[in-house]
């Protein structure tokens, strides 16, 4: 036992658990702040900044577990994984739920008075699992109109789902995700120009018919702030607290104007740093994002598996697209629609779940190793041990 604990430690990938956790850490720090007027007399830290740390806690725990599972295996049960990640936003429509201040959306799961689950931050990794395992099937003929049509219906109907759900941020973190992913693939870049011209010619329809009101009323906020005072009120409190903190920041919990910002410790979380930490602290932050993500694309390519390097690239580019987006829209670059910053942000769902995406990569990156495998049967369920 000792043995397989020391194998196990010596193939799991430490730096890439520690830039996780640093930046878990960095979250329940920011959150911490945010949150902390609300802390009742006696409690040290708040409902949300303890959601985190349970929510990392549990993330990190099933990430190992994960990562002991070759995801040779995990890509041969991805009809299972499809199947309940598709079953997991259909539950949506008769028992899903709208978030405070959005009507309009289902997108949620109440699991308690208390306690909700958001499936779209799960089947985002369903979503990898099963496009990289459809790429791979088809890898010797993924440049045929045939393929390239089908693997756009796969994601196809992950993105509409989402969409029907209301969830637009969401929807939008898939389709850069299935965009990368036909990157990765090799798919003819000859569909990567299509693409840009079939999208701008459903943007009009989309627009009036898929579009709410608050989403389009956000979206015309920056471009017309002046007429929709109540939809920009949310960014203007971000930039206010972003200026406010400067080069170096007031220091922790020393920020102003961070407190009078809407949902400061989940979408607008990054406004905290930047008045807290300052420029100097939010470029750290940006720094450790670039390396996790530099190294989850170099876990990909070093693998040498097909499938793997299109799995990392999802789930990189899931995390990369959610901070640009997030990001852009604390700076108001972009409209609110409703991204977490990873790792950062405050709730339960998404940091679970980015743990979860981890394992996957740890997965890959312990099982990549050119060695032989070595087979080990519990309960007469055989599957691929510790490689030796």
């Amino acid at each position: 036992m000792f043995a397989f604990l020391k194998k196990a430690v010596r193939e799991t990938d430490k730096l890439l658990i520690l830039i996780c956790l640093t930046l878990s850490a960095i979250g329940f720090i920011a959150v911490s702040s945010a949150t902390h007027a609300s802390v009742d007399d006696g409690e040290f830290f708040s409902r949300e900044a303890k959601v985190m740390i349970i929510a990392v806690a549990l993330g990190l725990f099933f990430a190992l577990v994960i990562s002991f599972f070759d995801y040779d295996f995990i890509l041969r049960i991805w009809p299972i994984i499809g199947i309940v990640s598709i079953g997991l936003m259909l539950i949506l429509f008769p028992f899903g739920c709208a978030p405070a201040g959005r009507d309009d959306s289902i997108c949620w799961l109440k699991i308690t008075n208390s306690l909700y689950f958001q499936p779209s931050e799960v089947v985002k990794i369903g979503f990898v699992i099963s496009f990289a395992a459809h790429c791979n099937k088809v890898k010797n003929e993924i440049k045929s109109f045939k393929n390239v049509l089908l693997l756009g219906v796969h994601a196809g109907i992950f993105i509409l789902l989402v969409v029907l759900t209301g969830d637009m941020g969401s929807a939008l973190i898939f389709v850069m995700m299935f965009i990368a992913m036909m990157f990765a693939a090799g798919v003819d870049k000859i569909y990567f120009i299509l693409g840009p011209i079939v999208v701008a010619a459903i943007l009009p329809v989309a627009w009036y018919k898929v579009f709410g009101t608050i989403q389009r009323n956000r979206i015309l906020a920056l471009i017309y702030p002046e007429l929709y005072p109540n939809e920009i009120y949310q960014q203007n409190q971000a930039a206010k607290a972003m200026q406010n903190g400067g080069l170096f920041g007031t220091g922790l919990f020393k920020g102003v104007y961070h407190k009078m910002v809407p949902e400061s410790q989940n979408d607008m979380v990054f406004s905290v740093i930047c008045e807290e930490f300052g420029y100097i602290g939010a470029i750290a932050l940006m720094v450790l994002f670039v390396i996790l993500i530099v190294k989850i694309i170099m876990i990909g390519k070093k693998s040498g598996s097909y499938p793997a390097r299109i799995m990392c690239t999802g789930i990189a580019y899931m995390l990369g697209s959610q901070i640009m987006v997030n990001i852009g829209m604390c700076t108001k670059l972009l409209p609110v629609i409703g991204i977490t910053l990873p790792f950062i942000s405050a709730g339960g769902s998404s940091s679970l779940c980015i743990y979860l995406a981890i394992g996957l990569i740890l997965s890959i990156a312990r099982y990549s190793k050119e060695q032989p495998a070595e087979d080990f049967t519990y309960n007469k369920l055989s599957f691929r041990g510790i490689r030796t």
